[in-house]
């Protein structure tokens, strides 16, 4: 969902695995030169989302790469079967109301831009929820934790499914370290 940590996130777990971060949304607005909210009004969200499938096409077909996506990358089949069959897909899941209190002040994403965003999100989280879950190889629940929190939930997932060097887990500090799995 928009607003729950991806990129922040990604970046700091990018940088703990030792592997590269790209975000699907930086990379479309450097291929199209404008920001996503401009291109959403000149061309209108089917184009996007035209544009979001064949990104997240190359883009998952890269290796020692975290990757976060534009919340509604979801939407798409063909996408969800790219997340899923090439990529360890982690779900960052929280409340409407909590991703409303984060994103009450952004005029930058474009389906948000309306009356009433909280129940724009409300009916995004209704949408999105299931295919984001049908996706996820795992599924965090996040409230409030900080970005070093959430960073070590997504570490202690890889580690338990054996994806990652325990080494790597701050918890797990001090075990003999194993070859590091490669992976997105």
């Amino acid at each position: 969902m928009p607003g729950c940590g991806k990129s922040t996130v990604g970046r700091h777990l990018a940088r703990q695995l030792g592997w590269a971060y790209t975000d699907s949304d930086t990379e479309i607005e450097r291929e199209i030169g404008m920001p996503i909210r401009a291109f959403f009004e000149s061309r209108g969200e089917a184009a996007f989302r035209d544009l979001e499938e064949s990104a997240i096409e190359q883009i998952t077909r890269r290796r020692g790469l975290v990757i976060a996506t534009g919340g509604g990358a979801i939407l798409r089949e063909t996408n969800r079967r790219a997340l899923a069959s090439r990529t360890w897909v982690i779900y960052l899941r929280t409340s409407p109301e909590e991703l409303f209190r984060r994103l009450r002040h952004d005029t930058q994403r474009p389906l948000l831009q309306v009356d009433d965003p909280l129940r724009r999100l409300r009916e995004l989280f209704r949408e999105r929820d299931p295919l984001y879950r049908t996706t996820a190889r795992y599924v965090i629940d996040i409230g409030r934790p900080t970005v070093h929190a959430l960073v070590n939930m997504v570490l202690m997932q890889l580690e338990l499914a054996g994806l990652i060097d325990p080494a790597l887990v701050p918890a797990t500090v001090g075990r003999e370290p194993t070859d590091r799995a490669s992976g997105t």
